[in-house]
């Protein structure tokens, strides 16, 4: 796939109702009307009685199990997948061969009362990606009935990242990441994790055009209670997929634009037939690591590090506020931080930062702005 036509699609289908990091079931319902209403089922409920909604598209032999905002909190690759239904709903030429060769089943929003709390569990305060097993959630229940109705040959299961991943102890953040996920304890490669390895050595040779060194990959570390490994497990190559952070991006509306092209490419992969002989370029993409903070002030002075040289990081809290995702910014960590990288360093030059109150600083304060000699200095980008 050429990433300059990529880009040039996703210009034109990328979903206007859909923006910002709050999507809900009302957000994407909105969206309903752009499409045929054959292609929509509702395939189940949620604790709270909202209804657990699918997509098909496609009519090809190959079957694809999509689903996103499993926590309800992580929905950028919600938005990328309205983006590709626009295409598919077109049948764009860039898609033909996927719509072609497969059959693609698309749970957008998973979990619908953990997205209207914009939190990651469920309304019972279950992780649904620990309930792989338990099943003790409607929402893994119906999750694992799409699977065993439609018996799926691939699955993506999509999900978002925090800030503080790099792609390796580097100053470079992870802006995508990715696993093929083990299946046994040993983390044996089998061929359904070679596949899913070589679709994302695949995926991440596209990427590296656009965002060099911004891929990461995480560790394969077997936990049977996540759904990745289940289904792995299972003999289905799984590939996680995680939207992360790029400069300035807290909207999410760059990785967006990301995701989409990582979406594709991966379908596309599969739609033109594997090749066996790349899985080894999957050890190539750097393993995440946490590197990152928010904010970083450098080489400050405040009361509670007796006045000696320090660095004071700050993480932003993500709170819900009248329909809104605010960003509010909580010191983290104050020490020397060699190793640590800020998205926004701020040079204190050995000048003292305190509140507004004159106050001193403290892990765990939530603050908007510090003091810098007397100057106001604001921890937003």
């Amino acid at each position: 796939m050429n990433l300059d036509l990529l880009n040039t699609a996703f210009n034109s289908v990328r979903t206007s109702e859909l923006h910002g990091r709050y999507i809900t079931n009302f957000h994407i319902e909105k969206c309903f009307n752009l499409f045929s209403k054959f292609r929509i089922s509702t395939i189940g409920e949620s604790v709270e009685k909202r209804p657990i909604y699918s997509f098909k598209f496609g009519s090809g032999p190959i079957k694809i199990l999509l689903w996103s905002q499993m926590h309800g909190n992580e929905s950028t690759s919600t938005k990328a997948l309205f983006d590709c239904f626009k295409l598919f709903e077109a049948e764009n030429s860039l898609v033909a061969t996927i719509l072609k060769n497969c059959t693609l089943l698309v749970i957008p929003i998973l979990n619908p009362d953990g997205a209207e709390r914009y939190t990651r569990l469920n309304a019972n305060l279950i992780d649904l990606n620990r309930d792989a097993q338990n099943l003790s959630q409607p929402e893994s229940k119906v999750l694992r009935a799409a699977y065993n109705d439609f018996r799926p040959n691939y699955c993506f299961n999509l999900h978002g990242q925090r800030t503080i991943f790099s792609a390796g102890e580097t100053n470079n953040v992870a802006t995508l990441s990715f696993l093929s996920p083990a299946e046994n304890e040993e983390r044996t490669l089998t061929q359904n994790r070679k596949v899913a390895m070589t679709i994302i050595s695949d995926i991440n040779d596209l990427l590296q055009q656009e965002i060099p060194n911004a891929v990461g990959r995480y560790d394969d570390g077997f936990n049977i209670n996540c759904v990745g490994d289940t289904f792995q497990n299972f003999g289905v190559p799984t590939i996680l997929y995680e939207a992360g952070h790029y400069a300035n991006d807290y909207s999410r509306e760059i990785v967006r634009r990301f995701m989409f092209i990582a979406l594709l490419k991966g379908l596309n992969v599969i739609a033109n037939g594997i090749s066996y002989d790349k899985h080894k370029a999957y050890f190539k993409i750097p393993e995440n690591a946490k590197c990152f903070y928010d904010v970083i002030i450098r080489n400050a002075k405040c009361k509670i590090s007796d006045n000696e040289v320090v660095d004071i990081a700050f993480q932003f809290q993500e709170v819900l506020i009248d329909g809104v995702v605010d960003f509010i910014p909580k010191v983290e960590a104050i020490s020397k931080m060699n190793l640590k990288f800020g998205h926004k360093e701020i040079d204190a030059k050995g000048k003292m930062v305190t509140t507004t109150e004159n106050s001193e600083l403290n892990v765990g304060s939530e603050i908007d702005f510090v003091l810098l000699n007397k100057e106001r200095i604001s921890l937003y980008s």
